[in-house]
């Protein structure tokens, strides 16, 4: 492995938060700035879009197959979803596959399902597999009205040597509400104020690298990528 390789885990507060979103966006700024990387959605449930999203940011760098080795068919969180298939997929397989396919490279990303707790293999969770993997990482969550519950739940499950040093991104929801521009603020009362970053809505052909990022966003993006230290 390349000694200077950091691996990235993007998890959230929840499912539907912005994660994949966020996920393309940085690797696709990887790519602009020149670094090698390596991208994957170790497992899928009810389609494999995410998986997508992160095959089209690498230009085709990485196969399908690397990215997302497991998947399954039911809309349920990826180890239910597997139990109904009658498969079994376990933290260590999930691991070794990351590792395996990103050797020699400057930078890993690597994103969960759901939120942090949801169960992801038969024995783990998004956060253990940040602990297997020795990983750096990023919450996600959606700028509405509930967000600041959700990430200090999720905060409060990261091992605590990652709490206070962990970058919180809020994603701009589809429709803002009336919490939307006081979320940030009110969050810092919790949680660093210089490790909060808002993302503005992201438009469908900046998603799918169409578009291109404004100059403000990309400054976004490299201040997470300042605030990860990568």
């Amino acid at each position: 492995m390349a000694a200077k390789q950091k691996i990235l885990v993007v998890t959230g507060t929840g499912t539907g938060v912005g994660k994949t979103v966020l996920s393309g966006l940085l690797v696709r700024r990887l790519v602009r700035l020149g670094r090698t990387v390596r991208a994957f959605k170790p497992l899928c449930s009810g389609g494999r879009g995410d998986a997508r999203v992160l095959e089209a940011a690498l230009n085709g760098s990485q196969t399908l197959e690397d990215i997302n080795p497991w998947h399954f068919e039911a809309s349920l969180s990826p180890a239910l979803a597997a139990r109904l298939e009658r498969r079994v997929v376990t933290l260590q397989e999930v691991v070794a596959h990351v590792r395996r396919h990103s050797d020699q490279v400057e930078q890993t990303l690597v994103e969960g399902a759901g939120g942090l707790l949801s169960p992801l293999t038969a024995d783990g969770d998004t956060r253990d597999l940040i602990v297997r993997l020795r990983a750096v990482p990023l919450i996600v969550a959606s700028n509405r009205l509930g967000v600041i519950h959700d990430v200090r739940a999720t905060l409060g499950c990261l091992p605590p040597s990652l709490r206070s040093s962990v970058p919180v991104v809020l994603m701009a929801p589809a429709s803002a509400d009336t919490s939307t521009v006081r979320n940030a603020r009110s969050l810092s009362e919790y949680h660093p104020a210089d490790r909060i970053v808002e993302i503005p809505r992201v438009s469908e052909a900046i998603q799918s690298g169409v578009g291109s990022p404004s100059v403000a966003l990309n400054r976004k993006l490299d201040q997470i990528l300042r605030l990860l230290a990568i």
